[in-house]
Parts: C-alpha cells; sequence; structure tokens
C-alpha cells in the first residue's frame, strides 16, 4: 500500500565561507533549504524541496497542508495537488503557498517511483534522453575591488571543471561595466563554451534593450531576468528589440501564472523551477503549454540535491525543442556556489563529467537522504 502516513519537514541551514551577492544587494551568508519527507505505512519515504524561505514554506506545510495529504494514496499525487491549491487558492494562489506544494509532489512523486521501481521520468512521459548537458551558474559578486578579475578566474576553473557552458552574473548598475566584466569572461573561455548572463530584474526596459545589444555582439546564449518579472509588457518589448534570447520566469507559480507570458511569446526561453513552480506535476503542465506556443522550457534550479535530482528527471522527459537533426537539449542549470546540501546530503551526489549529468535509473528521484548530513545542519 502507498498510503501516506506521515510528514515531516526538516529546516536546515549552513554558513558560508565566502559570502556573495548579485544585483539584488543583499549578501548571501547562509545557505539554507527545507526538506520535506513523507512515509507510506510500508515504510516508502520520498523526499522533496520547497524553493524560498524556508521556516515560511515548513509553516505552510505543517499548518495548512500536510493533514490533507495524510491518509491519501501517493499514486494519487495529482489529484492531490489539485485538492492542496484549491484549498489555498483564496489566499496563496503564487508564492511560498506554492512552493510548499512543490515540496509535497516532489516527494509524491519519490515515493510513486520508489513503489512502481522506476525512475520518476519514466513516469512522467519517458527517457526523452538519458543524460543531460549541465551549465554552471555563478560568478556573482564577492570581491568588489576585483570584479574582474575574479569573475574571469572562477570561469576559467569551470572550464577546466569540464563545463562547456556557464552564467554569470551582471547588474553593476553601468552598462559598461557589465560589458567589459562580460568581455573579459568570453575571451577567458573562448567562443566553443556558451555563456548566458543573467540580470536578476536589476534593469530598466531602455537599459535592458541597450545592454542586450552589447552583449549580443559577445555570443551570449540567452539573456536572463533583464527587467522586473511583473512587466510582462516589458518583456514582450525587450524580447522583439534582441536577436538574442530572453528567458525569464524563476519568479513565476503555475501554469496560470505562465500563461499570459507564454501566449504573448513575451519570453523565448521559460524558467520554471520545480521546487517553486508547483513541483513536478506542474512545471509538466507549464512546460506542455510553452511548447504549444513554441517557447522553450529550461527549469531554474537553486537549492539541494533534492531539487536538482527533481529537475534533473524532469529534464529527462522534456522533449528536444524543436525537435530536428542535431537538437539542442534542455539544459541542467548546476550552481556552483559552496552549498553542503548539494554536495553533503546524498551518499550519491550529483556530479558532472565534462559538462554532461548522467540521468539516475534507480526507482524515484535517483538520491536519498543522508540522515546524520541532515542531523548535522537542522535547525531547532
Amino acid at each position: 500500500m502507498s498510503i501516506v502516513k506521515r510528514i515531516a519537514t526538516h529546516v536546515v541551514s549552513a554558513p558560508i565561507a565566502r559570502p556573495f551577492t548579485s544585483s539584488r544587494g543583499w549578501l548571501y551568508r547562509t545557505r539554507g533549504t527545507c526538506l520535506v519527507e513523507i512515509e507510506t505505512r510500508d515504510g516508502v519515504v520520498g523526499w522533496g524541496e520547497c524553493y524560498g524561505p524556508s521556516a515560511v514554506a515548513k509553516a505552510f506545510i505543517d499548518t495548512q497542508l500536510a493533514a490533507r495529504v495524510v491518509g491519501r494514496d501517493a499514486f494519487d499525487v495529482e489529484a492531490i495537488w489539485e485538492e492542496l491549491y484549491n484549498r489555498i487558492k483564496d489566499y496563496g494562489p503564487k508564492g511560498m503557498s506554492i512552493a510548499a506544494i512543490s515540496g509535497i509532489d516532489i516527494a509524491l512523486w519519490d515515493i510513486v517511483g520508489k513503489c512502481a521501481g522506476k525512475p520518476v521520468h519514466k513516469l512522467i512521459g519517458g527517457a526523452c534522453r538519458t543524460e543531460v548537458k549541465a551549465y554552471a551558474t555563478g560568478m556573482y559578486f564577492s570581491d568588489m575591488d576585483r570584479l574582474v578579475a575574479e569573475a574571469v578566474e572562477e570561469a576559467e576553473g569551470h572550464a577546466r571543471a569540464g563545463f562547456r557552458a556557464m552564467k554569470m552574473k551582471i547588474g553593476l548598475g553601468s552598462v559598461r561595466r557589465d560589458i567589459e566584466r562580460v568581455a573579459a569572461v568570453r575571451r577567458a573561455i573562448g567562443p566553443d563554451i556558451a555563456l548566458m548572463v543573467d540580470a536578476n530584474h536589476s534593469l530598466s526596459v531602455p537599459a535592458a534593450i541597450r545592454m542586450g545589444r552589447a552583449l549580443e555582439e559577445l555570443d551570449i546564449l540567452w539573456f536572463e531576468e533583464p527587467i522586473s518579472p511583473e512587466d510582462i509588457d516589458g518583456y514582450a518589448e525587450v524580447s522583439r528589440a534582441l536577436d538574442m534570447a530572453v528567458a525569464g520566469g524563476e519568479n513565476e507559480f503555475t501554469r496560470w501564472g505562465f500563461r499570459d507570458t507564454i501566449a504573448r511569446k513575451a519570453m523565448d526561453i521559460v524558467q520554471p523551477d520545480v521546487c517553486a513552480a508547483g513541483g513536478i506535476s506542474e512545471c509538466r503542465k507549464i512546460a506542455t503549454l510553452a511548447s504549444a506556443f513554441g517557447v522553450e522550457c529550461v527549469p531554474h534550479a537553486w537549492g539541494s540535491v533534492v531539487g536538482l535530482a527533481a529537475t534533473i528527471q524532469f529534464l529527462a522527459a522534456l522533449p528536444d525543442q524543436p525537435p530536428c537533426l542535431f537538437p539542442v537539449a534542455p539544459m541542467l542549470e548546476f550552481e556552483q556556489e559552496q552549498n553542503p546540501f548539494r554536495d553533503e546530503l546524498s551518499p550519491t551526489p550529483i556530479v558532472q563529467v565534462g559538462g554532461i549529468v548522467q540521468v539516475p535509473t534507480v526507482p524515484g528521484l535517483g538520491v536519498e537522504v543522508d540522515r546524520a548530513v541532515l542531523a548535522k545542519y537542522l535547525v531547532g
């Protein structure tokens, strides 16, 4: 039987030896997340993860959602999703309520895969690929006196590690300063490594267009979050003005949140996060909606090994966009800042070799949680 017996939420946190920031300005001094553990009456355990402030996700699950899942059959995963969403729709159709549902959804899919003896991707459409190309996310701002040099050094390190694609942060308040930094990285890594930039919605529409035209000269694959996520009209304007792909959507939630952006083709690439946008169940629907309108779907990923594994399972089942003789498959975001929950939490951490990550073939998400590591970093 796959009847849910209990749900536990685990908030974990760890200090960062080398704090960093993005264009948003706040300094990351710690890494943390909220992990969701669901156990069935037969002792099958599934793990999920919630994006965003961990204590808020925990409160949503503990006080609003868990009681509605206990006693349900884990195989009713999408039926459970609909019930949870309709329960909180009046006050939480976006944001942390959906991140909380995401963690439950991922954990339920982990249980379903384990009970069925299949990896999750086999249950959500099948294997479109057995490996995914990973890109390194990094090159944040740490040493304000060495902004160019530190980015170059890190980019060269990612290249030596085998990455064939990487994404760097921009948003220094000056097009000239940003372009100087990006150009230095492009020179350092050469023309054969794909390079993307992420402004973390720090620009106005005119500044984004001006920046984008300069970035196009540096062969940038995509321009991520140039402007505020609420400004769909602005995204459409930036996308129409540039030949380079414009990406965004990590701050959006559910199929309804993505609907207008996709239908208007305001972005060339949408980036739902499986730990935020509604879990694996909802991201499948977002990807289908994007496909119907000719918009690419390349998920955002930021968190622990659990969320990373869920993203890989989702990616494995995503069709090529578009299908062709030499397809360009959607890539895996593999963030590279210090993160013990990515590197230490599972006895079998996710690794890349030559820029490639193998899709797990064991049942469920493909990773387990080391309870000793969990206890080491547990808050409270």
